[in-house]
């Protein structure tokens, strides 16, 4: 398969959707530990919302199945990977790779949301307070 151009369309926002096997137990970490608020919400009973903080949206979706991949799944930049690793902490998250400076310039860890899913989240070392 050859793609003979680069393509003149633009792209938008880009928005990752996790699969929760519970929403409300999804709800209380996102919202409750991490302040993002609900924009959106579709089905009875709840089975999507569209989720905001800042610059980031977010997007799960009710997967009763769900079982989780053994990578990550969705990357995020934040101001303070120290905070943010300590609120993972605190809410009982499980650090899957402890915080660590990587040599490509960012300070970073994962982490298991409450449905296993595995985030990356990292701060460009510069930008460190």
């Amino acid at each position: 398969m050859t793609f003979p151009h680069t393509p003149s369309f633009r792209f938008g926002r880009l928005a990752p959707t996790l699969p929760v096997r519970d929403m409300a137990v999804a709800l209380a970490f996102y919202e409750g530990a991490l302040g993002f608020r609900r924009v959106f919400e579709n089905g009875e009973p709840l089975g999507f919302v569209i989720l905001r903080r800042d610059e980031a949206e977010l997007h799960l979706s009710l997967q009763r199945n769900h079982r989780p991949v053994p990578f990550n799944v969705m990357h995020m930049i934040v101001g303070d990977v120290d905070a943010m690793h300590e609120t993972c902490r605190r809410s009982g998250m499980r650090i899957v790779k402890g915080l660590r400076v990587h040599e490509y310039g960012l300070r970073a860890f994962v982490f298991a949301d409450p449905d296993g899913n595995r985030i990356d989240v990292a701060a460009p070392i510069s930008d460190r307070t």
